[in-house]
């Protein structure tokens, strides 16, 4: 299993959006880096749902359904999507600054490539994140 963490903008999809619809395709990504990380994800893999922007931060947990297919909204069959469902929301947003003052977490895509929008996690990074997230 792997491990992700997807960025969102509150105000095009947010994890609360998710939370009501339960399931969605992940799709927009139009970086070659992160469609690259798109087409890795395998069904079962698990994903951080990040809401960037004002808030900038981990809100809750996803998994993906369904590997990479072709975008139909984009011209270009190289553009992809997956699918994901619901996860579990967190007890307590991990923000950005939070992350950045774990020193263990300095190597992490989130805080070294900061404009991607779908980028890998570790195992040891994802359980940092699920214990910042669950204190209460």
């Amino acid at each position: 299993m792997s491990y992700w963490l997807l960025k969102t903008d509150t105000d095009t999809y947010s994890f609360d959006d998710l939370q009501r619809d339960k399931s969605t395709e992940w799709d927009g990504v139009r970086n070659y880096q992160a469609r690259n990380h798109l087409v890795a994800m395998k069904v079962g893999d698990e994903c951080l749902i990040y809401h960037s922007g004002k808030d900038r931060c981990v809100m809750g947990t996803a998994k993906v359904t369904r590997a990479a297919y072709p975008d139909p909204k984009a011209e270009d069959p190289r553009w992809v999507n997956v699918d994901i469902k619901i996860g579990k929301a967190v007890r307590t947003p991990v923000t950005l600054a939070e992350m950045k003052a774990e020193a263990a977490l300095s190597e992490m895509a989130l805080i070294k490539q900061s404009r991607l929008s779908v980028c890998p996690m570790t195992r040891k990074e994802w359980q940092i994140v699920q214990k910042l997230a669950a204190r209460a």
